[in-house]
């Protein structure tokens, strides 16, 4: 067993260093970005709303190629089953192109008008993930403090359908 784990141990350190031997010197892994980097990079970002479905990174290149040189294109798909989700990030080399691909909000791309804005920065602590559920589940009132004791005696309630009918038909 021993053996076994130390070949998975060698398998993985070989795929990272795969991994980190292909991608592009310039760029690094948003994972392994300090929070000064990611702001940096963001800076140079937009965000690209309403996006066509069947739109595909080259063609949102070949749409911005005019304010700069792009880094990096990055359409969102859906986890489960791997559809886009209608809207886009592109990360240009410098900030004066962001505000360049600004000036082509509301333009026409396949056939839609998209909406172009500054990629905002996640701040830290402000995620989803670390919040009080809401909604229902979380407070029950007198429906749950009352259940397993004795309440004492309460006529049951029936519909009005029954009352007319008599005791007889009436379902217990």
């Amino acid at each position: 067993m021993e053996e076994e784990a130390e070949k998975l141990k060698q398998l993985q350190t070989e795929v990272d260093k795969q991994m980190n031997m292909g991608s592009p010197p310039g760029l690094t892994s948003p994972l392994n970005m300090s929070f000064e980097e990611k702001m940096e990079v963001d800076n140079r970002s937009i965000y690209v709303g309403n996006v066509d479905y069947g739109a595909t990174a080259e063609e949102l290149e070949n749409h911005f190629h005019g304010c700069g040189s792009i880094n990096r294109v990055t359409i969102l798909c859906n986890k489960f089953d791997g559809h886009p989700k209608g809207f886009a990030y592109i990360e240009f080399g410098d900030r004066d192109s962001v505000l360049t691909a600004m000036a082509m909000d509301d333009s026409l791309f396949r056939g839609r008008q998209i909406k172009v804005m500054p990629k905002r920065t996640n701040r830290p602590g402000m995620s989803t993930t670390n919040r009080p559920p809401r909604g229902r589940g979380t407070f029950r009132g007198a429906r749950g403090t009352m259940r397993g004791i004795y309440p004492g005696f309460r006529p049951l309630r029936r519909p009005r359908s029954y009352a007319r009918r008599g005791a007889y038909y009436a379902p217990y």
